[in-house]
Parts: structure tokens; sequence; C-alpha cells
């Protein structure tokens, strides 16, 4: 539990060794040319449907990313999953000690940096919640019982994010002009 930044940043002001990485091997040194607008996706009901699929295919085309709006997953769910996210990193550390794990195997669990943080040289300054997400009803159990609220705002968003996904690889698949095929998982 000491290794988790969630707990210690809050009252540190020093940053540990481990957590900085040498400037040789900092992300971002390589001049990466600023794109003045991401690829934006309207997904209304009101948008042509074969335009916007044209504007996705080129969208992963020429940027390999695009963001979406008009999308269906409404804002008040976005904000209180964000809201029941950090509730749950500010909790006390004995809370967060109940989902806190370094094995791997583990379907829920809490840790820092990687996977191998005990092997790793350096660290990446972020902790990680990781846990399942569907089918729902099968892992709802061994999410977070704190905050209370957690699996049941989770639990919502994981559905709207899921039904989005798939509609827009949906989408994509319809664009490649691939055999459509129900979504087993």
């Amino acid at each position: 539990m000491e290794t988790l930044v969630s707990t210690w940043s809050r009252t540190s002001q020093i940053l540990p060794e481990k957590y900085v990485f040498p400037i040789g091997e900092r992300p971002g040194p390589d001049e990466v040319p600023l794109c003045q607008n991401i690829p934006l996706i309207d997904l209304s009901a009101d948008k042509s449907q074969s335009q916007t699929i044209e504007k996705i295919l080129a969208a992963c085309e020429e940027f390999g990313f695009f963001q979406v709006i008009n999308h269906g997953v409404s804002e008040d769910l976005i904000d209180a999953a964000m809201k029941v996210v950090n509730d749950f990193y500010n909790m006390p550390d004995e809370d967060k000690a109940k989902v806190y794990s370094t094995d791997p195997s583990k379907d829920c669990r809490l840790f820092t940096s990687s996977y191998s943080y005990a092997k790793e040289e350096l660290h990446f300054w972020r902790d990680n919640l990781r846990h399942p997400c569907h089918p729902l009803d099968e892992c709802i159990h061994l999410w977070p019982e704190k905050p209370t609220n957690y699996r049941n705002v989770v639990g919502k968003y994981s559905l709207e994010v899921r039904k989005l996904s798939l509609r827009i690889l949906e989408l994509i698949r319809e664009g490649l002009g691939l055999e459509s095929e129900k979504c087993r998982t």
C-alpha cells in the first residue's frame, strides 16, 4: 500500500527518485506535428449514416482515432462515473487495501505503475484499478464495495460505453463491407 501514488502524493512534496525518468528516456523528445483538428464524428440520429461511416473510415485511415459527440452517453452519467472514481482514489488507505494486490492474476485489483512494479527500475506515476466489466452480472460482485455507489454508477456507465463501442464497431464493419455477425462476448 505504501507504493500507491494516490496515498503518498497527497502528503509528500518530493517525488521519489524511482518515479523520475532520465532525460533521455522521458516521453516527448521528438517533435510531434500538431494537428488543428482531431476528427470529430457526430453520432446524432439525424445525421446521415453513410456520411458518418465515411467520416469514421477517413479518420481511422488518416489519424487512427477520432472523437465522438452526441454519442448517447449522458453527461450526468459521465460526471457521476468520474466522481465515483475520484472518490475511490481519495478513500482512506484501509478501504483501498481491500482491493490492493501485487498479484496480476486477481480479477479486481488496485496496483501502482504497471503489472511488474517489483521488477521495474523506474515507475510510472499512476495507480490502476483494474476489473472486468462484461458480462456485468458475472463481474460486478468482484468490484470494490466502497464507495457504496461505485458498483451502481460504474455498472451503468460500463453498459452505456459498451453499447457505444458496439455501435461504433458496427459502423466500421459496415464501412469496410464486412458481413454482420452477432457479437457473442
